[in-house]
């Protein structure tokens, strides 16, 4: 297969698998937004509860998808999502988003975890970069003061995970159950620097700029382990590494999240100390890369255990990110392990029958059918950005 192949496939499979569905099975015509969840089995649960993270993460699928495809059902959805996060997560009096609301659209979860406030940046400022929507920019712009006015650390540099509706200390900070709980992680930094960077592009403001370099340079100085090239996940206060857990998912997404950020920051010193660990990191990540083309989950050192599992968020960062190697440095070798690992997707992971992809394969082989098709974590945000970067990037 060659790149122009590729291009078209992804293009085919974003406009005919992905967004369909979450068009044609998601939207809540009741009570407004979108519905919580559709599970592994192909079930609607029209009274589970509505996620931040999936609203938010929508809103930057059909915003990017518009500002691409030109496609107006994609502007439609894209607006939905906007209305709905201004208008429902949006908290109007303590400023942030709520972390969940009720299915009629009630605050539920209160908190505000700052990775959430950065989807939503990054939703908000893709809506206006596709349509030059005011209001969009300007709650975008609410939600970066109020990250930097609560949740960084002027002292110890960084961000912490999580406050309480009004910006006081809470007991768990966790994103989610399966997470240490930890005040810092590379994880929430990893997605405010996606969303600074995408704020950057539209709202060049001299602070943004700083916090956008600062934020790369705590990759380097601080989340990078410079002995094997993996980020480390868990941090204190005072940036010490707590747990030994290798993500590959997030080491290929961050290595060229990171690189992108460079590159739109445009600080050439700054690039310069930047690319030579593009290809640093993603050669760590892919230490689980199988012979199949697919990339593993985890490996817990401490435990001495392998998730051997392939998500679906994971293999679509794995193409971007070894397709990003490509571009820029011209690496061939690198190309072919992206061309593998969408093989690998169109075989497995894609539900031809009923739309979207599947949350994993498990290590055995099989479908998992346990875990979400759409839901509080299960977005079209990875996999459709994938399809995006292609088209954008070799289109």
């Amino acid at each position: 297969m060659d790149i122009k192949q590729l291009v078209a496939e992804a293009q085919e499979v974003l406009t005919t698998n992905i967004l369909p569905f979450w068009m044609n099975k998601m939207v809540d015509e009741a009570h407004g937004g979108f519905y919580g969840q559709i599970t592994g089995e192909g079930q609607l649960i029209p009274d589970a509860e509505k996620g931040a993270i999936l609203n938010a993460r929508i809103l930057w699928t059909f915003s990017s998808a518009y500002r691409i495809l030109k496609r107006p059902e994609y502007l439609q959805m894209a607006t939905r999502a906007k209305r709905y996060l201004i208008d429902y997560f949006y908290d109007k009096e303590e400023g942030g988003v709520y972390w969940s609301l009720t299915a009629e659209g009630e605050p539920l979860d209160t908190k505000k975890q700052i990775y959430a406030l950065g989807f939503a940046i990054y939703g908000l400022s893709e809506y206006h970069r596709a349509t030059g929507d005011e209001e969009a920019l300007a709650h975008a712009i609410k939600l970066f003061e109020s990250i930097e006015a609560h949740s960084f650390d002027a002292v110890k540099n960084g961000y912490c995970e999580a406050l309480s509706r009004t910006w006081q200390e809470i007991a768990d900070m966790r994103l989610s159950e399966k997470d240490e709980n930890e005040r810092k992680t590379m994880n929430t930094h990893l997605h405010i620097l996606e969303p600074y960077a995408n704020l950057y592009r539209v709202w060049k403001d001299e602070r943004l700029k700083r916090q956008l370099a600062n934020l790369i340079e705590l990759f380097i100085d601080k989340i990078l382990n410079a002995k094997s090239g993996h980020l480390e996940l868990f941090f204190d206060d005072d940036w010490h590494s707590k747990y030994r857990i290798i993500s590959y998912g997030h080491d290929i997404e961050a290595s060229w999240l990171i690189h992108e950020a460079a590159l739109v920051l445009g600080d050439q010193a700054l690039l310069k100390r930047v690319e030579p660990l593009v290809k640093f990191i993603a050669v760590a990540a892919d230490e689980g890369v199988q012979a199949d083309g697919s990339m593993i989950y985890e490996t817990h050192l401490d435990k001495r255990h392998t998730d051997a599992d392939r998500h679906w968020w994971v293999q679509a960062e794995s193409v971007v990110g070894h397709a990003n190697l490509y571009q820029y440095f011209g690496d061939e070798a690198m190309m072919e392990r992206a061309l593998r690992c969408w093989d690998y997707i169109k075989s497995h992971l894609l539900d031809q029958k009923e739309g979207e992809w599947y949350w994993s394969i498990k290590a055995d082989g099989s479908i998992n059918r346990t875990d979400d098709k759409a839901g509080f974590w299960k977005c079209p945000y990875h996999n459709g950005r994938m399809c995006l970067e292609l088209i954008e990037r070799f289109g």
